[in-house]
């Protein structure tokens, strides 16, 4: 009952190998509602009551929010040696409108921040916009806050963090945080993918959804991608996860690169 509201809700199969994992994950969430086992929580979940309160506290507990800064660098690299380059030329004074769909804590969002920062300072780009969404209401508040522990910048290159990381001056739990001018530059919203119709704009450039339709079946990751590039404009780009492709699947999308695409005019 609970794995095919979760299918239907979220999009993500949970099959039965996966019941014990589940449960494990939504022990807490007992406790938190006063549910003595999960056939009281789970009629408490499908309660009116339930539903407006405890669903955003579920899907929280079952999304998975594992990101890195720089992940899969490569795109970062392409973004900025070939798309932009192009879409200035095209575009002089026009802002490049991104969004980062399925962004987690938000690491990927403020990658593309410095990125495209960078390329604003040198005169490369006229400006930017940054919309980030996510499921995860958990997820979403830690990337307003934009603070992470400091072993998280690993990945980013030095010249980016001496730029846009503060850091903090707590020696026993060091984080570091996103700088203001960058923050500042991000719009984060609640979205979920298997809703119906997106509360969104429908003019960006460029597209991330990356590996965020590897949790669901072919036919999900179909239906997301075609609603996905409905808020793409003709020509712009669209990047999956590595693992993930659009093989076999009727997508107005042509392949650029491995994961990377662009809609079809």
């Amino acid at each position: 009952m609970l794995s095919e509201f979760i299918y239907k809700e979220l999009g993500i199969k949970m099959p039965e190998v996966k019941k014990t994992m589940l449960e494990s994950r939504l022990h807490k969430r007992l406790k938190e509602t006063n549910n003595k086992n999960f056939s009281d929580y789970l009629k408490y979940l499908f309660s009116a009551e339930g539903k407006d309160k405890e669903l955003v506290h579920m899907f929280d507990v079952i999304t998975t929010n594992k990101t890195d800064f720089f992940r899969e660098p490569s795109h970062f690299e392409h973004i900025k040696s070939t798309i932009i380059p192009e879409f200035t030329l095209k575009n002089k004074n026009r802002i490049l409108k991104v969004w980062s769909a399925g962004c987690a804590t938000g690491e990927e969002p403020y990658t593309l921040a410095m990125v495209l920062n960078d390329l604003v300072e040198q005169n490369l780009l006229f400006d930017y916009s940054i919309v980030a969404s996510d499921i995860s209401t958990r997820a979403l508040k830690k990337a307003i806050e934009a603070v992470y522990p400091a072993p998280r910048a690993v990945e980013i290159p030095l010249y980016y963090k001496k730029k846009y990381l503060l850091k903090s001056k707590d020696i026993t739990n060091p984080t570091i945080r996103i700088a203001a001018m960058l923050r500042n530059k991000v719009n984060f919203q609640r979205i979920n993918f298997m809703d119906e119709h997106y509360d969104i704009a429908n003019n960006f450039d460029l597209i991330l959804c990356r590996n965020v339709i590897i949790y669901f079946d072919r036919i999900t990751q179909e239906k997301v991608i075609n609603k996905l590039c409905t808020k793409l404009k003709p020509d712009g780009f669209f990047f999956l996860g590595h693992s993930e492709s659009i093989t076999n699947m009727k997508v107005n999308l042509e392949i650029i690169k491995p994961t990377i695409y662009r809609k079809k005019q």
